[in-house]
């Protein structure tokens, strides 16, 4: 047999070697045309969204929220220190600079883990990690690995290595949430990045190997050992030199992990625009980077802050303390609210007393601020001025304290009202929310009871009753009848049991005359009153059918009586409030804008007048787009109605109201304003107006006398056994409306009527937010149109005027609903209508009006008057005769809290 050579035996193994050589090459290059189509554009990778919070800002460009579980701050490549860069490169990528994107050393170890099966250690160059990072999934395959190998070089073929990095440290996940390292500066050491040691700097550098595994706050013996190495690496690379690198290791770990994000400023606001946004786009609009600029100013609302805050604790101590929170328990179990804080009694003297907060400062706390704290009984009861500190406090009780100073160098003892209250505003002339306090303090309670709170208002809402009347023909100095009355078996009262007998319409209304209330729903009817407070904005459903009406039984939400009263302050037109102004994406491109109704009244008769009158909404053509929850694309025009439940920018549901009038007032800048519907006469308006500023000037709202203003007008409320106190007022350019009352309803005490409990707190926010502005009043529009009388034949538009939509409460359980029955126990609910009350029949004839004086409607630039209070008394019959009833008013829908968005 023939012996093989060893020239022969070599020859097969060099054909496998040259094969194996070939083979692998081919199939590489076999993998590369087969994953290739499926590489995406570069372009998107330059424009790829980091993931940011949303934020809220106000009108006036003040951040006020942030929501998103992470955070990202992106950076450009100028603003990395260098010695960041130094840092990265050491710890993960030396060669960074040098390489065409893969390393083949990494590789090779990569692929022979993935072939045997063994432990996979990945082997990734920056420019591998921007592509897993931006484009693929965290699975460990040899598919993937290959796809971020192609992806990678061409990466490397598009962009420099410059905007590489920057993409790299723009997006790295660094641990506690923080995406990329100008957010992991500021969580970690709550610093800039130009402002990192160079220790802090390898400290970060070594986290996106395993942000969990070497994170300085829940393992720091390793993370330490991992900065260490990486300062070896810079010595060892040239990045930094000998006495750098031993300062840096004998640095300790100083971690500064205070608050990153914004604080919350206005937490009512933010939270409803948060949970509007969430509505329209779903969860993942937190991390979108979008910006909310809203209609509130950054002044008025923090204006409107304190006044709640200051008009609830004056009430609270009206009625007394009701002692310490708790007694001999960790301070740590209570948290500050509003401007207060918890404190524990160290010691207590004869008329002073030591506390200790949480932080382990100690204050002392005087007589003058312990001697109002006279003991609760009941809302109609406390006990006598303590004499010494002992009779309030005890030692070891947790109370509460609040500043009297900036600098926090005086104390007195405090408590966290049991009491609510809420305060709104908006612009009568367009509906642009202004300030919204939901409360006396969001972290107290999250119910936002300006959108959420359903009450009765009570008298606030004679004004419409009355503005119905005038509507009907009668005047402001039409004699009416404030006299006992029974309707079956139930008999109103006044709130003082007197009656004033034969008195002008005006005079009733600002001594606030129940009687007269109810008479003139009996003349105007019910039904017609039922339609007419819709179009105010009211809800029809929450609307009871009998004569309580008059004395304000509806259930109403504040939004809805700020609606209402911005007719009278405009003239007469139903506007629609809105809270959003615009929405724009995190490259800051518009997404949706504000197209409100305008309450232009020289739009209805000089259309030319409108340049200067209103403001437009810019681009009514223009397609918008937006995302739904599954990120498909949602075209809008900024012309195009939202739906009813969507109307975040008040945009009004077409369905369901008169077309708005479009007023094209230039063309050529194509902005078209569209025009709120009239929905009452302007001497209508313009005479209730007058009439309520004499609410101010001679009624129950005089305490706002001391603002000095000749252009306020108002109304007190107050409910059955003092449950609700409102006051409701304006001037030509601001609607407010201020409540107080207890979620559960309850007395609020005697003589705690709408103008001690809720008016201080109007006139405070009116008094801060228009100073040093000019005086504005209602105008009178003589040439103005009457308001439409078209009749309602559309179905849809029957079935949404008996159906309106009505508020979904963000938060449950909702405050419990006072009904009918809680304060007018003696009266049932009687489905009355004018001809089940046999009344009389009005007369065609006798008139009773008297003439009025100068400075009535007559006179279109009439001031509010302070002596034209009242007619000459007449005899006969006790209203005015009215004309014959139009056949409708246009149907425009109530306000729905969730419209206002």
């Amino acid at each position: 047999m023939k012996k093989l050579s060893c020239s022969g035996r070599i020859y097969p193994f060099f054909l496998f070697a040259i094969v194996m050589v070939m083979a692998i090459p081919m199939g590489f290059y076999g993998m590369y045309l087969y994953i290739y189509p499926s590489l995406p554009d570069m372009h998107l990778l330059k424009e790829a969204a980091l993931e940011k919070p949303l934020q809220v800002y106000t009108r006036d460009n003040e951040l006020i929220a942030e929501f998103g579980e992470k955070l990202s701050i992106p950076v450009e490549y100028d603003q990395i220190p260098p010695k960041q860069v130094q840092a990265f490169l050491a710890a993960e990528d030396s060669s960074f600079f040098e390489h065409n994107g893969v390393s083949f050393k990494g590789l090779g170890r990569a692929v022979s883990e993935s072939i045997s099966g063994g432990a996979q250690t990945g082997g990734s160059t920056i420019t591998m990690q921007v592509a897993k990072n931006y484009y693929l999934s965290p699975e460990r395959t040899l598919r993937r690995k290959l796809t971020e190998i192609f992806l990678a070089r061409k990466i490397e073929q598009s962009l420099t290595k410059e905007e590489i990095l920057t993409l790299y440290v723009n997006k790295i996940f660094l641990g506690k949430n923080a995406y990329g390292i100008a957010a992991a500066a500021r969580i970690y050491y709550n610093k800039d990045l130009k402002d990192l040691t160079v220790a802090e700097m390898a400290m970060i550098a070594g986290l996106p190997k395993a942000p969990s595994r070497y994170n300085p706050v829940v393992n720091p013996e390793r993370a330490l050992e991992r900065r260490n190495w990486i300062l070896a690496r810079m010595l060892q690379l040239g990045s930094i030199d000998q006495q750098t690198y031993q300062n840096a290791v004998e640095e300790p770990i100083k971690l500064n992990m205070r608050e990153y994000r914004v604080q919350t400023k206005h937490p009512y606001l933010a939270e409803l625009i948060r949970a509007e946004m969430v509505n329209r786009f779903g969860d993942q609009v937190m991390n979108s980077g979008y910006k909310v600029y809203t209609t509130v100013d950054s002044k008025r609302q923090s204006m409107a802050e304190a006044a709640v805050r200051e008009g609830l604790e004056a009430y609270d101590r009206r009625h007394g303390w009701r002692g310490a929170e708790a007694n001999d328990k960790p301070l740590k179990n209570f948290v500050a609210y509003a401007n207060t804080w918890p404190a524990k009694v160290t010691k207590v003297n004869s008329r002073s007393f030591d506390a200790v907060f949480a932080d382990g400062k100690t204050i002392t706390v005087g007589w003058d601020g312990i001697a109002w704290a006279r003991r609760y009984y009941s809302a109609d009861r406390i006990g006598g001025t303590p004499s010494n500190a002992g009779d309030v406090v005890k030692l070891n009780d947790i109370v509460r304290l609040r500043p009297t100073d900036d600098k926090k160098t005086h104390w007195v003892l405090t408590q966290t009202p049991a009491v609510q209250g809420q305060l709104i505003a908006l612009n009568p002339n367009n509906g642009a929310v202004e300030a919204m306090v939901g409360g006396y303090d969001f972290a107290q309670s999250k119910f936002n009871r300006s959108v959420q709170g359903w009450r009765q208002p009570g008298s606030t809402i004679k004004p419409f009753i009355y503005t119905l009347a005038l509507e009907r023909g009668m005047t402001p100095y039409s004699i009416v009848s404030d006299s006992p009355l029974r309707v079956g078996n139930w008999q109103p009262k006044n709130s003082d049991g007197r009656y004033l007998g034969n008195i002008t319409l005006r005079r009733a209304l600002y001594l606030s005359r129940n009687l007269v209330s109810v008479r003139l729903l009996q003349s105007v009817g019910l039904d017609r009153a039922r339609n007419f407070l819709v179009h105010f904005g009211l809800v029809e459903d929450k609307i009871p059918r009998n004569l309580t009406i008059a004395l304000g039984t509806p259930q109403v939400l504040p939004i809805q009586m700020a609606t209402g009263y911005a007719t009278f302050a405009n003239g007469g037109f139903r506007i629609q409030p809105y809270v959003i102004e615009k929405v724009t994406d995190a490259h800051n491109q518009l997404l949706f804008e504000a197209n409100p109704l305008y309450a232009c009244a020289s739009c209805m008769s000089n259309p030319e007048q409108a340049k200067t009158t209103a403001t437009p909404a810019d681009d009514q053509g223009a397609v918008i787009e937006l995302s739904n929850q599954q990120g498909q694309p949602i075209k809008k025009t900024l012309e195009q109605p939202v739906a009813p439940t969507t109307l975040a920018s008040g945009n009004q549901d077409t369905e369901s109201t008169q077309p708005a009038q479009s007023i094209n007032t230039a063309a050529s800048n194509s902005k078209t304003y569209r025009q709120a519907t009239r929905i009452i006469k302007s001497s209508s308006a313009f005479d209730m107006a007058n009439i309520l500023h004499d609410v101010i000037v001679h009624g129950t709202g005089r305490a706002a006398l001391k603002l000095g203003r000749d252009d306020l007008g108002g109304k007190t409320g107050t409910t059955n056994d003092a449950k609700d106190a409102w006051f409701a007022g304006f001037n030509g350019n601001l609607v407010t409306i201020s409540w107080v009352g207890f979620d559960t309803p309850k007395t609020l005490g005697r003589r705690e009527y709408g103008g001690v409990a809720a008016l201080p707190i109007w006139i405070k926010f009116m008094g801060d937010a228009l100073k040093d502005t000019p005086s504005k009043w209602v105008s009178l529009d003589q040439d103005a149109d009457d308001p439409l009388q078209d009749p309602v034949t559309n179905d849809e538009q029957r079935k949404q005027r008996r159906i309106p939509p009505v508020a979904t409460p963000l938060y449950k359980p909702k405050p419990l609903q006072v009904t009918v029955v809680d304060d007018f126990a003696d009266l049932p609910d009687m489905g009355i209508d004018n001809n089940d009350l046999n009344l009389p029949s009005l007369p065609s004839s006798a008139n009773t009006s008297v003439t009025p004086p100068a400075g009535n409607s007559a006179n279109p630039n009439a001031k509010p008057a302070a002596n034209n209070t009242t007619g000459n008394a007449a005899t006969g019959n006790s209203v005015t005769p009215v004309p014959s009833a139009p056949t409708s008013k246009p149907p425009v829908r109530p306000v729905a809290p969730s419209e206002i968005f």
